[in-house]
């Protein structure tokens, strides 16, 4: 759609003179924010349909925004609407029997005939090409719909722009869906308001910072952030900060010339709740124990039951989207819903007036340990994708149901259990921090060593290594199988000499490694275990024995666990035995081959977010680089796994035996290249984003056409000298060496 633009306004324009816009739409006291892209949408599609209905949450601008459209729509040049765009404020009218003679004084019409109204209207409209814009129709949604149909056939010139949080489900309707605003409309749109209260001064860094914030928590609606605004009379942004959580007290104080239900927040909301019939309340507030998006499901399962069975839940929440109260969202992993947090907030206040809020937290929590214990089985399958993003999606709501079980004492063992059950996520899926977060957690109350604690304990030892933290990994490990060794939890001790096992190869002790990995192997051929974790040790066995020089042995443990992986569909053990694969296609003098390996292995570390795989194979790649020749991209892809180590832990654990590759690449690059070379490299791909430098490297960056760093423009980093690969690195004295 064209951008609609007012008419001139220069007296010195010599073209035509349009007359002064017919209707009523008031003019603008402030300086209306953003919107640009939703302003030209709602211009597009009134051109193509009559009846256009803006709907959507509380506060989140309809009624500004069909304002502004309808201002842009009279004064335009294009003159589509010749007779008028005039509007109609319907929120202030309790009887339906007023409907129709509110849109007639909106309209201008006296008539003093015994013409039923609707009549009169239909006679003044017939032949007329008008905009009518209504505001707020949704408690008269009914008697709306009933006159807006009769108008729209009975006047083909009419055209009907309403604002409701419902649509009114007539025939022809387009219904656009006004979401809250996006971060940079949104902050601007606070600031505005903010320089209105206290023109004197300029938000300083730290203020526009925590504007951000607290544009996001308020999820980017308009009518909270005007009425947090407000509040800077009296608070500095980081005091309404702290405040937030008593949003609905704190976000008060309106303009007078608002409607009432514009003035509070809780008033705005509120007035949606009136408009509820009980099942849709009720399903609202036991929606609120949810956090962020939720499933059909999820909603089921939780939601259902005394007053709503499970079954009825559907229906109600289709109501309630309608109503605006509930949100939609598709995205990978289907069909979700939420409640903004105003929105939640003020639906967690209702159910806690019922006495229903520890019931309903159990059941969510009782529905997020199933979905993770569920989750954790089928992470061993071709589905290991599709768990990813479902945990990433939920991680949320298994957040609050570890937090809900951590207030029983009676129930942290559940709270250990959906921990360890997360090991997975933590460990594959770049979430280490967070898990050694919550795993430490749930340990900090004391509860037996059962089944769970000692899950978590090793879990937390694995953790520890990959982050490069021996001391906190002996710590958890060597009380895991202490205490496994107690309660004869053979499991348990499998599970802990395998980590054991781990943190000997990362602290360069490879023949203590093998021997630990091999009896946990055997420990887990006894239990009948068989998944990643086992998978995995097998791929540290690997490594234990290329250590070792072992180098053929190594790659022939690593094409078994290809064929077991391949067996069962798994994708995210496999990336560390390819990387295996990799070292040796290399030391063979395959480099091609290795290059391609990598490329599976990096494309595998994007999947699931594995930062650890995506950094190893980075810091193999550029050592391959550089035995191809290409010294300037080797330094550059060092430089892009340098960046990604300090989100992991420790880089390459602080082991001399991971850090060879490393080591091998960066003393041939400094021959070929120089110190100021070399550095600049890195430096050019310490700049890449992680995405942007796997990107590079799976396109094969190192040809001029993809360079555009620095650091790779001139001298031997502008493209070197590709070098045979019989000038590989290899071992020296005796046999090939990791």
């Amino acid at each position: 759609m064209r951008r609609l633009r007012p008419s001139s306004t220069n007296p010195d324009d010599p073209g035509p003179r349009p007359s002064a816009p017919t209707g009523n739409i008031p003019a603008e006291l402030n300086r209306f924010v953003g919107r640009e892209d939703e302003l030209a949408a709602l211009g597009g599609l009134l051109e193509e349909s009559r009846l256009v209905t803006v709907v959507g949450a509380a506060g989140v601008g309809k009624s500004r925004c069909v304002s502004r459209i309808a201002a842009l729509l009279g004064q335009s040049l294009e003159k589509r609407y010749c007779d008028g765009v005039w509007l109609a404020e319907l929120s202030p009218v309790h009887d339906p029997a007023l409907l129709e003679h509110t849109v007639a004084e909106a309209l201008g019409l006296t008539d003093h005939t015994g013409r039923p109204p609707r009549t009169a209207l239909v006679e003044h409209l017939r032949e007329r090409r008008a905009l009518l814009v209504l505001d707020g129709f949704e408690h008269l949604v009914d008697a709306c719909a009933d006159l807006v149909r009769e108008l729209l056939r009975r006047a083909p010139g009419l055209r009907v722009l309403a604002a409701g949080r419902r649509p009114l489900l007539v025939d022809g309707e387009v219904t656009f869906t006004l979401a809250p605003m996006g971060d940079e409309d949104a902050v601007e749109l606070f600031t505005e308001r903010a320089r209105s209260v206290r023109p004197d001064r300029e938000p300083t860094a730290g203020e526009r910072a925590a504007a951000l914030e607290l544009c996001r928590r308020l999820d980017g609606v308009p009518l909270a952030l005007e009425l947090a605004a407000g509040r800077l009379r009296a608070l500095s942004v980081d005091q309404v900060l702290l405040r937030l959580d008593d949003r609905f007290r704190l976000l008060t104080g309106g303009s007078r010339g608002a409607p009432p239900r514009h003035r509070a927040l809780r008033t705005a909301i509120g007035w949606s709740h009136e408009l509820c019939t009980p099942a849709q309340r009720l399903l609202w507030a036991r929606l609120s124990v949810f956090a962020g998006q939720f499933d059909l499901e999820a909603a089921e399962y939780v939601c259902g039951g005394a007053g709503l069975p499970a079954d009825a839940v559907l229906d109600v929440l289709d109501e309630l989207l309608a109503q605006s109260v509930v949100e939609r969202e598709d995205g990978v992993t289907g069909t979700r819903y939420r409640l903004l947090e105003s929105v939640r907030e003020y639906g967690a206040e209702w159910l806690a007036a019922t006495g229903d809020t520890r019931r309903m937290r159990r059941r969510h929590r009782d529905w997020f340990l199933g979905l993770a214990t569920w989750c954790e089985l089928d992470w061993f399958s071709p589905r290991q994708a599709e768990v990813a993003a479902r945990i990433d999606s939920e991680l949320p709501n298994l957040r609050r149901a570890m937090e809900c079980s951590m207030e029983s004492a009676d129930e942290v063992h559940l709270a250990q259990h959906l921990a360890g059950s997360l090991w997975f996520y933590w460990a594959g899926c770049g979430r280490l921090s967070e898990g050694r977060y919550w795993l430490e957690h749930v340990l900090e109350e004391p509860t037996p060593y059962d089944a769970s604690r000692l899950k978590v304990l090793w879990v937390l030892g694995y953790v520890a290594v990959l982050q490069g933290d021996a001391v906190g990994a002996v710590s958890a490990l060597q009380e895991c199988r202490e205490e496994a060794e107690r309660s004869g939890d053979a499991t348990a001790m499998a599970y802990a000499v395998h980590r054991t096992g781990c943190l000997a190869i990362v602290t360069d002790d490879p023949a203590r490694a093998e021997e630990l990995l091999r009896d946990a192997l055997g420990r887990y051929r006894e239990i009948g275990e068989l998944n990643s974790n086992v998978v995995m040790a097998q791929v540290e066995l690997a490594m234990a024995v290329a250590f070792q020089g072992g180098l053929d042995a190594a790659a022939d443990i690593c094409e078994e666990v290809r064929e077991v992986c391949e067996d069962h569909g798994e994708r995210w053990a496999l990336a560390y035995a390819l990387y295996v694969l990799a070292y040796a296609a290399l030391r063979r003098g395959r480099p091609e081959r290795a290059r391609r390996i990598l490329g599976e292995c990096l494309s595998i570390g994007r999947t699931f977010d594995d930062l650890l795989a995506t950094a190893l194979s980075l810091e193999l790649l550029a050592l391959v680089t550089a035995v191809e020749g290409d010294a300037g991209e080797a330094a550059v892809l060092q430089g892009a796994a340098e960046r990604i180590w300090p989100s992991v832990g420790l880089p390459l654990f602080g082991s001399v035996y991971f850090g060879r590759p490393r080591v091998e690449c960066a003393e041939q690059v400094r021959r070929e290249l120089g110190e100021a070379a070399y550095e600049a490299g890195l430096r050019a791909g310490r700049r890449l984003e992680r995405a942007a430098a796997v990107e590079r490297a799976l396109g094969g960056g190192g040809s001029r056409e993809h360079r555009d760093t620095p650091g790779a423009e001139s001298g031997p980093a502008a493209g070197g000298t590709r070098r045979p690969a019989a000038s590989r690195m290899t071992g020296r004295g005796g046999p090939e060496r990791w």
